[in-house]
């Protein structure tokens, strides 16, 4: 199954009635996650709102999910974004209709990010059918809704463990293994600047992948070759055991996402950089070459 979805296929899907749709299957969840990373410009304009952005306007049917608050546990010594508790990311994923019988499309406001980081804790929570709308919002071309959307509560229950996911301890050893993708921009890579965490570089072994070089510059990934080639430069190959991190487990979901539509499973450090450097015992490296 593809991880990704375009807005024409969705709309197809979302058609009533569908011709693409085989008889008594069921339309997609929509699940619009719209957030932006910073929680203030330097201009002191008040934080990005996703649930507002959302009230505005969305794809008709889409619930709102609020990535800080359902998608991640509260900021820590674990990172910005932990795993959030299995059970309230459970009960969220219910109370926004999802179900084990049916579908699900995730969308943002078109980085892909945070839509990534949501198809990325289903998928490894144990449902088996999500993609995320490629391009996002700014994608789509057809109908939309305003307000609150109030679905038929879901059933779905966490299983954890479908996708593979990393420990700190686990990604210094893949550095070592395997391939360790480092997500973030390759000034913070290198230690250059470090915007939001206590020290700037990276985990030693870990090769630099800013998860921006896998889309167009309107939005959408990159075809599953050139996806495939960019890693094969990055070294990975067929066998290569790859993870990936970033600062906090969201851009590198997105990069997991990409590595799927090329074709390669990789594990997610959730923990990410927020988490490794906020244990001062941890090696750091700084400067372009990984060790």
């Amino acid at each position: 199954m593809n991880a990704i979805i375009s807005a024409s296929e969705l709309a197809g899907l979302l058609a009533d009635p569908a011709p693409e749709r085989p008889a008594g299957s069921a339309a997609p969840v929509l699940l619009d996650v719209r957030w932006q990373l910073s929680t203030a410009t330097a201009s002191g304009q008040a934080p990005f709102d996703g649930r507002a952005a959302h009230a505005a306007g969305h794809l008709p049917g889409a619930v709102y999910v609020d990535l800080d608050a359902d998608l991640a546990g509260p900021p820590g010594p674990a990172g910005r974004h932990p795993l959030p508790d299995v059970e309230h990311f459970g009960a969220a994923m219910r109370a926004a209709g999802v179900r084990e019988d049916r579908p699900v499309v995730v969308y943002d406001g078109g980085q892909g990010w945070a839509a990534a980081r949501a198809w990325w804790l289903l998928r490894w929570a144990g449902h088996p059918d999500v993609r995320v709308l490629d391009g996002g919002i700014a994608a789509w071309d057809g109908p939309s809704a305003t307000g609150a959307e109030e679905p038929e509560p879901g059933d779905f229950r966490p299983r954890p463990g479908a996708l593979p996911l990393l420990d700190a301890d686990g990604a210094a050893a893949l550095a070592r293994t395997g391939v360790l993708l480092d997500a973030r921009a390759g000034e913070r890579y290198r230690g250059e600047v470090e915007p939001i965490d206590p020290v700037g570089g990276h985990i030693p072994g870990a090769v630099s992948a800013p998860t921006t070089e896998n889309a167009t510059a309107a939005g959408t990934l990159l075809p599953a070759a050139e996806l495939a080639d960019r890693f094969k430069a990055l070294g990975v190959t067929e066998g290569t055991e790859v993870g990936v991190y970033c600062g906090s487990g969201v851009s590198a979901a997105h990069q997991v996402l990409a590595l799927a539509v090329a074709g390669v499973p990789a594990a997610l450090y959730v923990g990410s950089w927020s988490e490794w450097s906020a244990d001062p015992g941890r090696p750091v490296a700084v400067g372009p070459d990984p060790q």
